[in-house]
Parts: C-alpha cells; structure tokens; sequence
C-alpha cells in the first residue's frame, strides 16, 4: 500500500472515530495507536476536525 493510501484510510477511520466521540484527546491516542509521529498525529487531528467542521456545516 502506497504512502499516500495508508494516509487517506487512516485520516477515513479517524473521521469516523471522531464523528462518534468528539474529543481531540481520545482522537489524538488513537492516531498515536497506528505508530505515528507526535507532528503527524496533530496534522491527522488537524485534517479530521476540518474535515468534520465541512460535515457539520452541511
């Protein structure tokens, strides 16, 4: 799987798990749970509550 996939269908599980529990610390263990960095976990984090932000306002 290349970089970019595994990116998209982490950013994809994180949205989910952060539309059912709305909390930036639990969505922030959880992204540390897949084994990345402090910096790409807050980017992830970052990504979801906008992506999320672009839903909620639909």
């Amino acid at each position: 799987m290349k970089s970019d996939e595994k990116r998209s269908h982490r950013l994809n599980y994180l949205l989910k798990y952060y539309l059912k529990n709305p909390k930036e610390r639990d969505l922030y263990l959880r992204a540390k749970q897949m084994g990345v960095t402090d910096s790409t976990a807050k980017d992830y984090i970052r990504t979801v509550i906008i992506q999320a932000k672009k839903i909620y306002a639909q």
